[in-house]
């Protein structure tokens, strides 16, 4: 049988990122997880090798529970447009080099749709999650979600982070950087389960999340 999370479960979240850690506060907090991030701990940012999603997230998970005892989750995801072979694909943030400067990534998909003659605004692309949960016994599980859309030029809205004011998703009026939090990923019945991440996530609490 499966490990289980229950109310008070303390949960590394391996991530250094403090967008991806407010979006997992959202989603487990209801839950009663006692959250701590790999930053809060100190640990160090392992090598992503990995040729998949999953695969980072795994080693990314898997490095957080084996320097604390404790189980972990870790995301990997990243941006794919269609034009550009689905790039930037697992070199998502990498594009907004060191340190992070998402305006700069932005703009870098902009030139690159140009070099290859497609206008920003209206290309097709999707944002892909993958969630690694990994626990002290060495047992892990992997969950995915995607969520598709098209590209917008320039950028719209400041809410989100990363490449969210970018992205428009289909059957959508606002982009990921203009939606609040609540209507980017909450879960049902108040939200809709819209984002990459929270779809990852229902995936997840269906199979893991006790009660």
């Amino acid at each position: 049988m499966n490990p289980r999370l229950g109310p008070g479960t303390r949960l590394v979240v391996a991530t250094h990122n403090a967008g991806k850690l407010a979006e997992f506060r959202d989603l487990l907090g209801p839950h009663g997880i006692d959250l701590v991030s790999a930053a809060e701990l100190g640990l160090p940012e392992p090598a992503e090798t990995g040729t998949l999603y999953a695969e980072n997230a795994a080693i990314k998970a898997r490095a957080a529970t084996e320097a604390t005892g404790l189980p972990a989750i870790a995301d990997d995801s990243g941006l794919a447009i269609d034009a550009l072979d689905g790039a930037p694909g697992l070199f998502t943030a990498d594009w907004a080099g060191q340190p992070r400067d998402f305006a700069a990534a932005m703009a870098r998909v902009d030139r690159e749709l140009a070099l290859r003659g497609v206008t920003t605004t209206g290309a097709k692309a999707r944002f892909v999650s993958a969630l690694a949960l990994t626990f002290p016994d060495g047992s892990e599980q992997i969950f995915e979600g995607r969520v598709f859309g098209t590209l917008v030029w320039p950028p719209r809205g400041t809410k989100g982070f990363g490449y969210d004011p970018l992205f428009l998703p289909d059957g959508q009026a606002l982009t990921f950087g203009e939606m609040s939090a609540m209507e980017k990923h909450g879960l049902p019945p108040e939200g809709a389960g819209l984002s990459h991440r929270a779809r990852a996530f229902m995936a997840l609490e269906k199979a893991v999340l006790a009660g």
